[in-house]
C-alpha cells in the first residue's frame, strides 16, 4: 500500500479531532450531572420544580466560568453532540403560517364578495390538493364567473400596495407580486419566531423554514414547559388599544337581550349570525334539547343574567363577571340573530370581548365581560406596531406587569386616547390576541411620552414571555401546529439507557465473532471497527446540524454490520488467494485490490438510498440517514486503510497471519451448490409468498399510522398492567373513535384518535388531552388525580402521558407523497447505477425484481402479523426508512454477487454461463452468510434491548436482511440469467459486441 505515512497522519489527526469534538459533550455532561446532584441534595424530591430551578441556577453560575482546560459550560453546551427529542425530551412542531390571513391583510381585509368566495373555495380545494394555498387561491379566483381582476381597487390594487400594483395590471402581472409579498411575510414570521425562541431558555433550539413553503419547523430539545412553548409559538401577539363602553352605556341592551331570550320558545333554535362553535350551545341552552331531541333543561326566566356571577356597576367598564365555563353560553346568547337585531344605534359597532381569566376568592376560574368601542372598519385606534420595547416589571401594588415604550406616532395617539379617557372618566382596554389583559382608568390626565403598562395576574415567567413576544413583534398571520411531537424527559432517559445497552451488547458480540472467525486478523478488524465508531461520533459532534436520534443509534449499530461486511469481503478474498497457492504478501495485496470493486459498489448503492432518505425524511429519520451515510464513509476508510496498516505491519518480515481459526479454516471452502438448478423451486416459493402478501395487503391492509392518515397519538403509562380492550371502550365513549394498543410492557398503551383532527390550536390540544385524562384516569395511580399531574413534564415522573404526537391530514398527505417518491426514486436511481456499472440492463432488471420481491414480502409480513405482534407495527416514517434500508441492503448483497460474476467472465472465458454464475454464488456464499449473520445479531440486540418506539423499524430490517440474503442468491441472479438465456455471453470488461443468442 502506497502513502502509508500520509494515511497514518490522517488517521491520527482524524482521531484526535474526533476526541476533541466529543470532549465538549463530556464536559457539559459532567457539569449537568454535578448540578443535578447538587439540586437533589438541597431540595426534597417532593418539589421537582424547585429542583429544576436550583439546577438551572447552578448551571447558570458556571455558564462563563472555566470548568476544564479553559472551556466554560456555555461553550461546551454549544459544541456538544446534539441529541434529538427522543433522547432528551422536548417539543418538535411544524407550524403552518396562514397564507389566507396574509392574503386578507394584503387586500386590507376587503369585504369584496369575489375575494371572499375565492378564499372559501381555496379552503375546500386544499383538503384534497397538494398545491400550495396560493395556487389553490388563484385556481379558485379564476374559476369564479365574470371578469374578475386581482388588480381591482377592492382587492389588491389598494392604498397599501399602490406602489407595486396599479389598476391596469393583468392577473398574470399581479401574481408574482403577491407571491413575493407572501414570501416576505413568511420570512418575517420566521424571524419573529426566532427572536421569541432565543429568549425561551433552551439550548440548541432549531428553527427552519421548510423550503419555500409556508411551513416552519421548530425544535426545542429539553423544553420542560410544553404548554408555555406552544403558546409562545402560536401567539400572534396582536396587541391593540381600544376605548371601552361603560356599564351604563350597555346595560339597557343587555337587559333587552335577556328579555328576548326569555321570551323565545323552548323548542326554537334561533339562527346565529356567527355559528362558529355556537350552534350546539344555542340549541341546548335555548331549546333545552340534546342531540337526540330529548328535553333535558328547563327554560330560565333570565337566561343571560343567570349566566353571570355578578353584574358590573355604574362607571365601570366591566359589564359582568362570568365563570370561564359559561363564556361559550354567553357568546351564543349575544350572537343570536334576535338579540343582535335589538342592538341600538349608539353601540352598533360594539364588540363584546373577555378579560384574562383568574381565580376568584372561592377558587373558581372567572373572567370579565367588556364592550369595545368598535367602528365600521373594525380597526383599533392604536395597534401594537408602535411598541419599540417591552420588559417585565412590577406595578405600584408590586404585581408582575409588562412595561412598554411606544414610538413617536404611537405616543401621540396614546396621549389623545388617555386624555379622552380622563375627561370622560372611562377606561382604555389593552387587548392581546382578542383578550383584555388590563383596562386601566386614567386619573392624572393625559399620559405623554408613550409609556404604558399591562397588568393581568401574571406570573414572573408569563410576564417575561409576554415582554419577549411584544419585543419580537407580532406574527403577520396565525400559526397553527399541523404536526407536533412531545417527548417527556423520562422517555428520553430510558431511550438513552436502552440505546447504550443495545449498542454495547451488539458491539461486543460482533467483536467476539470476528476474532472467532478470522483469528488475529479479526482483532485488527475489531480495532478498525472501534476506530470507525470513534470517527462516526466525532463527525456527529462536529458537523453543524447533525443530531443523534434513537433511529440514529440504530443507524450506527447497522453501520457496524456495514463495516464488518467490508472486512469480511477483504478477508474472504485473501483466503481465496491463499488457497490458490499465492504467497502471503501477494495474497494480501490481491485480496484488498480484488475486494475493492465489490466494496465500493455495495456501499454506493446503500449510500444512494441513504441520500434519498436524507432528502425526503424528517426529524429522527434524518438522524438515521445521517448516521448511515457517515458510517458508510468512515467504514470504507477504516476497513480499507486502517485494517491494511495493521496487517502490513504485522506481516512486514514475512510473519504468517492466518485469516481463520482451526474451526473456520475450510468452512464454505468446497461448497458446490447448483443455485440455478434450484431457481424454479425458488420462483414457486417466492410466488406463493408474494401471492399471500398481496392477498393480505388487499384484504387485511396495513396498520397505517398517523403519519399517513392524520390524527393524534399518546403514550400513556400506568403503575399496573391494564387491559387495552377495556381502555379502548372507555376512549370510544369519550372520543367516539379511538384505539388503544399495548406498547412495550402491559402497563403502557399507545392511544390513537382522529377526534377533531382538522382543528388546530393550543386550546384544542388541551381540550383533547383533558378528555383523554378523563377517559383513562380510573386506571392511573391513585396519587395522579389532576390533569396537571397527568401531563407534567417533571423529569422524575414515571406515569401519565409520557409522549404525544399529532399530524394534520394536510401534512399526512404530504408525508405519504414524499414516502412514495422516496421508494420509487431509490429504485430508479439504483436501476440506473447498476446499468451504468455493469452496462447491461439484465443486471438492473434482476436487481430491481429482487428489490420489489423483498419490499413486497416485508409489506406482506407486516400486513399478516400486525394484529398479533406484541409491539407497534404501524406504517409510519420509520417504516419507510426501514424499506429504503432494506432496498440498500438487498442491493448490497446482489451487487457483490454480480461483481463476482463479471470477474469470473473475465477470468474463465471458456466456461459455460451456468457454471460461471453458480461458481460466483458459491464463492461469495461465505461472505453473504457471514455478513447476514452479524447484521442479524446486531439487529436482534437492538430489537431485544432497544426502545419500544423503534421495534417496528428493527423488525422490518430483520425481515429485510433475511429476504434480501435469499433474493440475492435465488431471485436477482436467476432473473438476470433467464433474461439472457444463452451461454458464453461476454460480461467481461472488453467492449466487444455480444454474439447472437443461440436457440
Amino acid at each position: 500500500m502506497q502513502n502509508k505515512g500520509l494515511i497514518k497522519v490522517f488517521a491520527i489527526l482524524f482521531g484526535l479531532v474526533s476526541l476533541y469534538q466529543l470532549s465538549y459533550t463530556f464536559i457539559s455532561a459532567r457539569v449537568e450531572g454535578e448540578a443535578k446532584e447538587y439540586s437533589e441534595n438541597l431540595i426534597a424530591d417532593t418539589d421537582p420544580e424547585g429542583r429544576d430551578r436550583v439546577e438551572a441556577a447552578y448551571i447558570d453560575s458556571l455558564s462563563t466560568q472555566s470548568v476544564f482546560l479553559g472551556i466554560d459550560y456555555k461553550t461546551a453546551k454549544e459544541k456538544e453532540l446534539k441529541r434529538g427529542l427522543d433522547l432528551q425530551g422536548g417539543i418538535n412542531v411544524i407550524l403552518q403560517i396562514s397564507v389566507k390571513d396574509i392574503l386578507n391583510g394584503l387586500a386590507n381585509y376587503s369585504k369584496d364578495p369575489v375575494l371572499a368566495q375565492a378564499l372559501s373555495d381555496a379552503d375546500e380545494l386544499q383538503k384534497d390538493s397538494q398545491d400550495t394555498y396560493l395556487e389553490s387561491f388563484y385556481e379558485a379566483f379564476e374559476a369564479i364567473p365574470g371578469d374578475n381582476r386581482l388588480a381591482s381597487p377592492d382587492i389588491f390594487a389598494n392604498k397599501t400596495l399602490s406602489e407595486e400594483i396599479n389598476f391596469d395590471m393583468t392577473n398574470a402581472q399581479v401574481k408574482p407580486i403577491i407571491a413575493q409579498k407572501i414570501d416576505e411575510s413568511i420570512t418575517s414570521a420566521h424571524e419573529v419566531l426566532r427572536k421569541r425562541i432565543d429568549k425561551f431558555g433552551v439550548t440548541q433550539p432549531k428553527i427552519q423554514r421548510l423550503g419555500s413553503s409556508a411551513r416552519i419547523l421548530v425544535e426545542l430539545p429539553g423544553a420542560k414547559n410544553i404548554e408555555r412553548a406552544k403558546k409562545l409559538l402560536q401567539s400572534t401577539a396582536q396587541l391593540e388599544f381600544w376605548e371601552l363602553y361603560k356599564f351604563e352605556d350597555v346595560f339597557n341592551y343587555l337587559n333587552d337581550a335577556n328579555s328576548v331570550l326569555a321570551d323565545m320558545q323552548v323548542d326554537e333554535t334561533p339562527e346565529a349570525e356567527t355559528q362558529t362553535d355556537t350552534t350546539d350551545a344555542v340549541s341546548q341552552l335555548l331549546g333545552g334539547q340534546d342531540a337526540d331531541g330529548e328535553n333535558e333543561t328547563q327554560t330560565s326566566a333570565s337566561p343571560l343574567f343567570d349566566s353571570f356571577v355578578s353584574m358590573g356597576g355604574t362607571g365601570s367598564a366591566t359589564l359582568a363577571v362570568v365563570k370561564l365555563t359559561d363564556t361559550l353560553d354567553v357568546n351564543a346568547y349575544l350572537r343570536t340573530k334576535e338579540v343582535l337585531a335589538r342592538k341600538p344605534q349608539d353601540i352598533k359597532f360594539a364588540q363584546f370581548v373577555w378579560g384574562k381569566p383568574y381565580l376568584n376568592d372561592d377558587g373558581v376560574e372567572v373572567t370579565h365581560l367588556y364592550a369595545l368601542k368598535g367602528n365600521r372598519d373594525d380597526v383599533a385606534p392604536l395597534g401594537g406596531g408602535v411598541i419599540v420595547d417591552a420588559s417585565q416589571g412590577y406595578d405600584n401594588r408590586n404585581r408582575v406587569a409588562v412595561d412598554m415604550q411606544m414610538n413617536g406616532t404611537g405616543a401621540k395617539i396614546w396621549e389623545e386616547m388617555t386624555a379622552y379617557a380622563y375627561t370622560n372618566q372611562s377606561q382604555v382596554a389593552v387587548v392581546l390576541d382578542d383578550i383584555v389583559y388590563s383596562a386601566p382608568g386614567v386619573s392624572t390626565g393625559a399620559i405623554s411620552g408613550g409609556r404604558t403598562q399591562i397588568t393581568g395576574n401574571f406570573s414572573v415567567l408569563e410576564g417575561a414571555d409576554l415582554a419577549n413576544v411584544l419585543r419580537a413583534g407580532k406574527l403577520p398571520a396565525s400559526a397553527d401546529i399541523i404536526q407536533g411531537e412531545v417527548v417527556g424527559p423520562t422517555l428520553g432517559k430510558e431511550a438513552i439507557n436502552s440505546g447504550i445497552m443495545s449498542f454495547g451488547i451488539a458491539l461486543i458480540l460482533v467483536l467476539l465473532w470476528m476474532i472467532f472467525y478470522y483469528g488475529r486478523a479479526g482483532i485488527y478488524a475489531d480495532v478498525a471497527l472501534v476506530v470507525n465508531i470513534l470517527f462516526i461520533f466525532g463527525c456527529l459532534a462536529g458537523l453543524p446540524g447533525a443530531v443523534l436520534t434513537l433511529p440514529g443509534i440504530a443507524g450506527i449499530v447497522l453501520t457496524i454490520g456495514i463495516s464488518v461486511d467490508a472486512n469480511v469481503l477483504i478477508f474472504e478474498r485473501i483466503r481465496e488467494e491463499l488457497r490458490k497457492g499465492k504467497v502471503q504478501k501477494l495474497a494480501i495485496k490481491d485480496g484488498f485490490n480484488n475486494a475493492l470493486s465489490s466494496i465500493l459498489d455495495a456501499n454506493i448503492t446503500t449510500g444512494l438510498t441513504g441520500i434519498i432518505l436524507l432528502i425526503f425524511g424528517t426529524g429522527p429519520i434524518k438522524g438515521f440517514a445521517t448516521t448511515l451515510l457517515i458510517g458508510i464513509l468512515t467504514s470504507l476508510f477504516t476497513a480499507i486503510f486502517i485494517t491494511r496498516l495493521f496487517i502490513d505491519r504485522y506481516t512486514t518480515n514475512g510473519k504468517p497471519l492466518p485469516f481463520s481459526t482451526p474451526l473456520t479454516k475450510n468452512l464454505f471452502a468446497n461448497v458446490n451448490i447448483d443455485f440455478l438448478k434450484k431457481r424454479k423451486i425458488a420462483y414457486i416459493i417466492s410466488g406463493i409468498l408474494i401471492a399471500a402478501s398481496l392477498t393480505s395487503l388487499f384484504t387485511n391492509s396495513l396498520n397505517m399510522g398517523v403519519d399517513f392518515v392524520g390524527g393524534r397519538t399518546y403514550t400513556v403509562r400506568y403503575d399496573k398492567d391494564v387491559n387495552a380492550t377495556e381502555v379502548s371502550q372507555d376512549l370510544v365513549a369519550v372520543f367516539g373513535s379511538a384505539e388503544a394498543k399495548t406498547y412495550g410492557g402491559d402497563n403502557q398503551l399507545k392511544i390513537t384518535t382522529k377526534y377533531k383532527v382538522n382543528e388546530t390550536g393550543t386550546e384544542i390540544d388541551q381540550e383533547i388531552e383533558r378528555m383523554l385524562f378523563e377517559a383513562v384516569k380510573k386506571n392511573l395511580p391513585s396519587t395522579m388525580t389532576t390533569y396537571e399531574a397527568f401531563t407534567s413534564e417533571d423529569s422524575g415522573r414515571q406515569y401519565g402521558r409520557m409522549e404525544s404526537y399529532k399530524v394534520s391530514p394536510t401534512i399526512a398527505d404530504d408525508i405519504k407523497q414524499s414516502s412514495i417518491l422516496a421508494v420509487f426514486g431509490s429504485l430508479i436511481v439504483v436501476f440506473l447505477y447498476i446499468l451504468l456499472r455493469f452496462r447491461r440492463w439484465q443486471f438492473s432488471l434482476g436487481a430491481v425484481v429482487a428489490v420489489f420481491h423483498d419490499v413486497l414480502l416485508v409489506l406482506g409480513i407486516f400486513s399478516l402479523t400486525y394484529k398479533i405482534m406484541p409491539f407497534n407495527m404501524e406504517i409510519d416514517q420509520s417504516f419507510i426508512a426501514a424499506i429504503l434500508t432494506v432496498i440498500g441492503y438487498s442491493l448490497n448483497d446482489t451487487v457483490v454477487v454480480f461483481d463476482r460474476i463479471r470477474e469470473y467472465f473475465n477470468e474463465h472465458s471458456t466456461w459455460k454461463m451456468n457454471r460461471i454464475i453458480n461458481s460466483a454464488l458459491n464463492s461469495t456464499l461465505s461472505r453473504t452468510l457471514n455478513t447476514s449473520l452479524t447484521t442479524l445479531v446486531v439487529l436482534l440486540c437492538i430489537f431485544t434491548f432497544g426502545a419500544d418506539s423503534i421495534k417496528g423499524l428493527i423488525f422490518a430490517l430483520m425481515v429485510g436482511v433475511v429476504v434480501g440474503t435469499y433474493s440475492s442468491m435465488f431471485i436477482a441472479t436467476p432473473v438476470m440469467y433467464d433474461t439472457v438465456k444463452k451461454r458464453g455471453i461476454d460480461l467481461s470488461d472488453k467492449n466487444e459486441d455480444e454474439e447472437e443468442p443461440t436457440a
